[in-house]
């Protein structure tokens, strides 16, 4: 993602700081959602929270001189991240045994297209937009074991986060955390260690799939 923004500014010849433009676009992704939940913004999708963001930010950064399609290809950057090494690997092995999914709060489009950029071998797609609001509200949880056919117990949400983890298992579900110290980058202050006592701990995907038997 840094390394598409930095490239971009490389090619106009702006003497952008692409770290901050990015912790600056990223700062809206919580704000914007807990809004929608709260009920003070009307529903609306990642992909639209972090466009009028981006349309903002290239005024206030001063991006002059880029193109309509240029400013559309990066706002769709987030459908084009590189997977974490373990992910894949570690999927293929939980397909053997598990139906597995996303339960992301990105966009359904969003979540298709990163499947197919990351190789991601999902067997379905969940997300918040199936629930019209956003984690970790109950009812994004509660739509997924529902659109599942499973009870609450059945299901086992993995998750980097602590409090994802700590709504689903509000909700019953099984949990399990596989930590990413390093999402924030090197800086990274929140969700280093497990927080709670989750039902695995495992240290990766690959980790994980063998915990479950796969």
């Amino acid at each position: 993602m840094l390394g598409e923004l930095r490239s971009l500014s490389a090619r106009h010849g702006l003497t952008l700081d692409c770290a901050r433009f990015l912790d600056d676009w990223k700062a809206v992704y919580r704000p914007a959602m807990d809004r929608v939940n709260r009920g003070e913004s009307p529903w609306t999708t990642v992909d639209a929270i972090y466009r009028q963001r981006l349309d903002e930010l290239v005024v206030t950064h001063g991006l002059t001189g880029l193109t309509t399609e240029e400013v559309d290809a990066l706002a769709r950057v987030w459908w084009r991240l590189s997977p974490w090494p373990d992910a894949v690997p570690g999927l293929r092995r939980l397909k053997h045994r598990y139906i597995v999914s996303p339960l992301s709060n990105a966009s359904f489009i969003g979540m298709v297209e990163l499947a197919r950029f990351a190789g991601l071998p999902w067997d379905c797609i969940i997300t918040a937009e199936n629930a019209r609001c956003y984690k970790p509200r109950p009812e994004v949880y509660r739509t997924a074991i529902s659109l599942l056919g499973l009870r609450p117990d059945e299901v086992m949400m993995v998750a980097a986060h602590n409090y994802d983890l700590a709504a689903a298992r509000r909700e019953g579900m099984a949990t399990a955390f596989v930590p990413r110290p390093l999402e924030f980058g090197p800086g990274q202050k929140t969700d280093l260690e497990p927080e709670f006592a989750w039902d695995v701990v495992a240290k990766s995907f690959e980790d994980l799939a063998a915990r479950l038997g796969c």
